[in-house]
């Protein structure tokens, strides 16, 4: 059995989406418990100079359908805009596995020797296809999902590893 850079992706993707869905809703339901409006949620940061959790959720829901977006040769998708509650997180995570299905396999598994080059901040970086989803994609994917699940943490809701995992209860 050969694993292509598709089914690596993928699978990452699915399962870290799938874990954020999961600590979102349990943060909702905390802020709730405990009558927080959901935008202080939502609007909170770990350290002054980081991002909030909305921009954590959304970069990690973006990062993963811009790239995978270049890899398949479509358009950059347009996630649409957030607003200050958990439903709207949800939605972005809902539309971002949406758009992810419908690329094709063959084309992100196209050539993953060649080069993609993409901006990256005000810059444009040029990567190997395949270094480009194991060195920028995944980690990014990981990094701001990590992000959420920890502003999450800090502000008391109850989550573990499992979660993070998104590991059978």
């Amino acid at each position: 059995m050969s694993i292509t850079l598709s089914d690596v992706t993928r699978n990452a993707v699915d399962q870290m989406f799938t874990g954020l869905d999961g600590v979102l809703k349990k943060g909702a339901a905390h802020a709730k418990a405990k009558g927080v409006d959901e935008a202080v949620f939502l609007n909170w940061r770990l350290a002054p100079d980081m991002f909030p959790l909305k921009f954590q959720v959304q970069v990690a829901t973006e990062v993963p359908a811009r790239a995978m977006s270049r890899l398949a040769g479509v358009e950059v998708p347009s996630l649409g805009e957030l607003d200050d509650t958990f439903a709207s997180l949800h939605a972005h995570i809902k539309k971002s596995r949406g758009f992810l299905s419908e690329l094709s396999d063959d084309a992100i598994n196209a050539d993953p020797d060649g080069d993609i080059t993409v901006p990256v901040g005000p810059e444009e970086q040029t990567f190997k296809r395949a270094f480009f989803i194991q060195n920028f994609i995944i980690p990014n994917l990981y990094f701001h999902v990590t992000a959420s699940y920890l502003i999450l943490r800090h502000l008391g809701v109850e989550i573990g590893k499992r979660d993070f995992l998104a590991a059978p209860q």
